[in-house]
């Protein structure tokens, strides 16, 4: 099964210990990219470094509503010019935890959403309990290439966002018995969704409470593929061709070949 990790946060302390042996891992066993997202100054700057490091990983630049209240645009204008950086987040409002200001959170929101569209970016949005004000905002901006990560919306909100041309991610909390997103599943089209694990956190049954990794994407896989009633490989497949162009992934140089040496 070849699959795209489209969020995950191995940048954390949480991976200090074993961060390129569970990379290794993850690329030996069929993650074929991974987005590494920064939510702040600081973990901004260590997914770029990851992904400078690794082929096959790519990073992400933003402030998260809890992060809003250090907000610096020019951090995020420096970095959005970076090769390996191919979006803006992980950006959007918090009105769960509500950890900045509400009205904090709204500028730097709406400011972010500008640059996407200055630099041509796609968006990674973080929607918790504030579904319509994320839509009026990126709405009022006419933002085109946005993916709604850790979906947590009802079935007539995914309808907006679809309707919208934007995408849907759905991580390992769509295994926990009390989830309720089964008929957002249905409702999603193939061409639309992808697959996270927002690593370290949200651990797919039967691994929740343990720190998440890449290697559990599969189960998110599986269960969207019994929902869907498909196979898991048609979800992989769909969910990787949908975040490779998401991001725009540009295919590996190819190597030159090696000039044959001729007869004497």
């Amino acid at each position: 099964m070849k699959l795209f990790e489209t969020h995950a946060h191995l940048d954390l302390p949480d991976f200090a210990e074993d961060r390129e042996a569970v990379i290794s891992k993850c690329f030996a066993q069929g993650i074929e990219y991974i987005i590494n997202i920064g939510f702040n100054k600081e973990t901004s700057y260590n997914a770029l470094e990851l992904a400078k490091k690794h082929l096959h990983i790519f990073s992400t630049v933003g402030y998260h509503p809890h992060d809003a209240m250090d907000f610096d645009a020019e951090v995020v204008k420096k970095l959005a010019r970076e090769k390996n950086v191919v979006a803006i987040g992980e950006i959007g409002l918090d009105f769960f935890r509500n950890l900045s200001p509400y009205p904090v959170q709204r500028e730097v929101f709406a400011n972010q959403i500008k640059l996407a569209l200055e630099y041509d970016l796609p968006i990674v949005v973080h929607d918790r309990n504030a579904h319509q004000e994320c839509y009026s905002f990126l709405k009022k901006e006419k933002a085109r290439e946005v993916v709604f990560h850790c979906w947590s919306g009802d079935l007539i909100f995914a309808q907006q966002v679809l309707d919208e041309g934007w995408h849907i991610s759905f991580t390992g909390s769509i295994t926990y018995p009390n989830s309720n997103l089964d008929d957002v599943i249905r409702l999603v089209p193939m061409d639309r969704f992808m697959i996270e694990t927002d690593c370290p956190y949200l651990s797919p049954q039967p691994n929740r409470g343990k720190r998440n990794s890449p290697l559990f994407l599969h189960l998110v896989a599986e269960k969207i593929a019994q929902i869907k009633e498909i196979t898991p490989n048609e979800v992989a497949e769909a969910s990787f061709n949908n975040a490779y162009k998401f991001f725009r992934i540009q295919p590996d140089p190819v190597k030159p070949a090696h000039h044959r040496k001729r007869k004497q």
